[in-house]
């Protein structure tokens, strides 16, 4: 529990006097004032993150944690649970579609077990196993308390280590079959929003099937009444060890003013668990895309983040961050290499401010 404390005691706000003097020579670019919209809100928001206005992003991890759920029992899922241990190998051997983006943007992986119902003996594969999987939570909590303090703090530990490395940007990925459901019951107990609205069909239900996890969610809800003040509460009562691992990532970006990137569905209910711990944290988050479940733009608004793409994905895994990493690239580019008014010789008096027309 010292480590949660003590990083949660370390956060602070972003560098405001940054943010001006980055917002001042994007403005100085030759260009209409404004209107290069969300890449000029990036870059300004980098520069309060890291207290510069110009920043670069040369090395780029994506941490993806893997963890099994009680919850399947509940026919909850399409999938068998075997599912997890076999993606899980499939990412090590580069198969999955977070490897293969991590690739073409020169990303590395770092790949947790925190939670998988069985063991993997592979070197790729980190061992932070906190138990074989989480409990059903229809018949009491998914985990002890401890157990998912224990989860933040590797989140925390695993950000503070690839910090430490020289990593300037972490990405926030997840492997685990019913993990829909456990993110869908972390949004219900939020916000109150009743489960037909945070659930959705996710890697593929029948109507039946549908029917049983939203059931899942309002029975876990009853039984175990999470407490919506207490992120480690909500986390034990309905979470999963890959929600709260995640969770301990953006603790971690924010505590040591780093710049963290939010997948979808998953981890946007990590994402939230941080925000709950302290409302700072969502300074040092930059969201990727707005994942198809229909839980996703509920889940953004409980952040108050607006994702930067829509493409209809669903697959998890960390697969929206290589691509919103290439976007910050960039956004940051742009503020390094573009030429100002004056270096163009135009005279930016004939201009107004673009965002103010809205």
């Amino acid at each position: 529990m010292e480590l949660l404390k003590e990083t949660l005691k370390a956060i602070g706000p972003p560098d405001e006097e940054a943010k001006k003097r980055a917002k001042e020579r994007l403005d100085s670019l030759a260009k209409p004032i404004g209107s290069l919209g969300k890449l000029e809100e990036i870059v300004i928001k980098m520069a309060g993150i890291t207290g510069k206005p110009h920043n670069k992003i040369e090395k780029k991890n994506i941490v993806v944690m893997c963890a099994d759920n009680g919850i399947v029992a509940e026919g909850v899922s399409a999938c068998p649970q075997e599912f997890t241990m076999i993606l899980t190998e499939n990412m090590t051997k580069g198969f999955t579609g977070v490897s293969v983006l991590s690739e073409m943007t020169n990303t590395d992986l770092t790949i947790v077990d925190i939670g998988l119902n069985g063991d993997i003996d592979n070197p790729k594969v980190l061992n932070k196993k906190i138990n074989y999987g989480t409990k059903n939570f229809t018949k009491g909590p998914s985990m002890t308390y401890d157990e998912a303090v224990k989860a933040i703090e590797v989140g925390i530990d695993i950000g503070d280590s690839l910090y430490s490395e020289g990593y300037d940007i972490l990405g926030t990925g997840e492997l685990g079959i019913g993990n829909t459901t456990t993110s869908a019951a972390v949004l219900s107990a939020f916000s109150g929003l009743d489960t037909d609205i945070t659930s959705g069909k996710g890697a593929g239900l029948t109507e039946e099937q549908y029917n049983f996890k939203k059931n899942a969610i309002k029975k876990g809800l009853e039984i175990n009444k999470p407490n919506k003040e207490d992120p480690v509460d909500v986390i034990s009562k309905v979470g999963g060890f890959d929600i709260a691992g995640m969770c301990g990532l953006f603790l971690s970006a924010a505590k040591n003013k780093k710049p963290i990137v939010i997948d979808g569905f998953i981890s946007s209910a990590a994402a939230l668990c941080a925000v709950r711990f302290n409302p700072l944290v969502k300074e040092y988050i930059f969201p990727s895309h707005l994942s198809k479940e229909p839980g996703a733009v509920y889940m953004s608004k409980e952040l108050g983040l607006e994702p930067m793409l829509n493409l209809d994905m669903r697959l998890g895994e960390g697969s929206g961050c290589p691509l919103a990493f290439q976007i910050i690239d960039g956004a940051l580019y742009i503020m390094d290499n573009m030429a100002t008014f004056e270096e163009a010789s135009i005279d930016s008096e004939v201009l107004i401010d673009i965002r103010e027309e809205k």
